[in-house]
């Protein structure tokens, strides 16, 4: 009998494959409907929310600040965000999806929805609700 391999066990191993499983078929969609997986992710962060400061969002979209800076730069000439003054603090630009992004978020976030739900259809409702509250605790763990 062969030891199994440290990545068979390993937490991160089976979070990046479980992520390249959940977003490998969606990665399709995406692309179809003219995004990049970043640039999903941007509209998908800010969709029904005011806007972050371009700091928090690389934060939140997994990314590095001036590649996120770069990327709403030229999605703000797509007109899918607009970058607009912080009025709570004059110094910060606050990046906010505009209703052109919006839609194009709405109709990825229904199909995202339909997908996850597609890809969980093993697990019961409580697995899934569980499952994601630990995965949230674990992000949150520094």
């Amino acid at each position: 009998m062969s030891t199994p391999r440290f990545v068979d066990d390993y937490l991160g191993y089976l979070l990046g494959q479980a992520n390249h499983a959940l977003f490998k078929d969606f990665e399709a969609v995406v692309r179809e409907a003219g995004l990049s997986s970043l640039e999903w992710r941007v509209l998908a962060t800010l969709s029904e929310q005011p806007g972050l400061p371009v700091g928090q969002l690389a934060q939140e979209v997994l990314s590095q600040q001036p590649t996120v800076t770069k990327l709403v730069q030229r999605m703000a000439a797509q007109g899918w965000v607009s970058l607009q003054g912080d009025p709570g603090d004059q110094r910060r630009t606050l990046v906010v999806i505009t209703p052109v992004g919006q839609k194009k978020a709405s109709a990825l976030i229904e199909q995202a929805h339909q997908h996850e739900a597609h890809t969980l259809r093993g697990l019961s409702a409580a697995d899934i609700v569980k499952l994601k509250r630990q995965l949230r605790r674990l992000a949150q763990a520094d």
